[in-house]
């Protein structure tokens, strides 16, 4: 379904604009619409963070591009709590923009295709606190091509831990 949805959103949005999309996440901003936040870079090389509405017209999905801003504009993206898996965080550009994405998986893939992006393109020094760093390194042990499920893998680990800990047998 999410890569039906970036082929749209790179077919309807970004194309047109001469811009390449890069990452996409779906963030909780209205009740009666969806909304994404994408991370692009343009023909000169410029990385633009953009949030867009998503609707219908009858048969027809719409794009609306709705706060634009670019990557050299951040000055930080606070995770909230690097030690519980929520949703939240904040974009600190002139003012602070508090999202919700739609589970804590993308909110960290987002935030890698950003620190990436930044390191590729700007190599300016972005502060990104309140993230458990193993999840934000692409040559962690954690790093898979599919960014998804980097903490459903990391639960199984502790999981498959816990059960051969607890069939080990103690010692008397």
């Amino acid at each position: 379904m999410s890569s039906l949805v970036k082929e749209d959103l790179e077919k309807k949005l970004f194309k047109p604009l001469s811009q390449n999309l890069y990452e996409f996440i779906e963030i909780e901003f209205s009740v009666q619409d969806r909304y994404y936040l994408c991370v692009s870079v343009t023909k000169n090389e410029e990385v633009k963070i953009v949030m867009v509405k998503h609707y219908r017209i009858g048969l027809d999905e719409k794009y609306e591009v709705t706060k634009k801003w670019s990557l050299n504009d951040l000055r930080m993206i606070d995770g909230k709590e690097a030690d519980t898996d929520n949703p939240f965080f904040d974009l600190h550009f002139k003012k602070v923009y508090s999202l919700e994405a739609y589970s804590c998986a993308s909110k960290y893939a987002f935030v890698r295709t950003v620190n990436k992006l930044n390191h590729a393109y700007l190599k300016k020094d972005l502060r990104i606190v309140n993230f458990d760093s193993t999840y934000l390194n692409d040559d962690s042990i954690w790093s898979s091509n599919n960014k998804d499920c980097l903490v459903l893998m990391r639960i199984c680990f502790y999981a498959f831990n816990l059960v051969c800990l607890s069939l080990c047998p103690l010692p008397l």
